[in-house]
């Protein structure tokens, strides 16, 4: 019979987190934020990313945001779930640096990656306060369609409203149709998109849709 556990994510989970970050930003598309801001060589991506998820300061995209399923001993899904006024842009930012000065990376190659990756915060979704948003979705191929995420996600909302939260964000690549009728199949619907040109010829997608549900 087959076993599935969900827990919490721990530091030796740090490279599948960074796997997830990675896997989750492409979306449906053939690259995503982390191949344009850090490198398009996929080792060299996934060591930062791993790095990036145990460092000092906790941000969106650390380790102890994260919800992990497991099949039968192996990690197959995960997800994260966090306040931005908490953990957003200025947390990620200390993260950064301090993933940077683990791994080497100049403040010229932070830059320059930024320069190439920076249009996604023409699309990015903003977030009332208090709104419990949830995030880095990505399962295994090899596990998908087993209800997983469904799983995870409402384990995620179960844990924003015992936060204090009544409404829960998520968002979803233009294009990515699979995501959206998950999402939609868990309550969310629809509340708006952003789309920016610039964000169209890097990423390859017009823009980026909110979705949104009462918890």
């Amino acid at each position: 019979m087959v076993r599935i556990e969900l827990r919490d994510a721990n530091p030796e989970d740090a490279e599948f987190v960074a796997w997830v970050l990675l896997t989750s930003h492409r979306s449906h598309l053939p690259k995503g934020l982390w191949d344009f801001s850090i490198s398009e060589d996929e080792p060299e991506c996934l060591r930062y990313l791993a790095q990036l998820a145990v460092t000092p300061h906790p941000h969106f995209a650390h380790y102890s945001t994260f919800r992990v399923a497991e099949v039968d001993g192996q990690r197959a899904a995960a997800l994260c779930g966090y306040f931005d006024e908490e953990l957003g842009i200025p947390a990620l930012g200390k993260g950064i640096a301090e993933a940077d000065a683990a791994t080497g990376r100049s403040e010229a190659e932070s830059a320059a990656g930024f320069a190439r990756a920076g249009s996604v915060m023409k699309v990015a979704p903003d977030h009332e306060a208090g709104t419990w948003v949830v995030e880095h979705v990505a399962t295994r191929p090899e596990y998908r369609r087993r209800g997983l995420v469904d799983r995870l996600v409402a384990e995620m909302l179960d844990r924003g409203r015992e936060r204090g939260a009544s409404q829960a964000d998520i968002g979803v690549i233009i294009g990515n149709d699979a995501a959206q009728r998950a999402y939609e199949k868990a309550g969310f619907r629809v509340l708006g998109e952003k789309r920016h040109a610039d964000y169209e010829a890097t990423y390859g997608s017009p823009g980026i849709r909110s979705m949104g549900r009462s918890i």
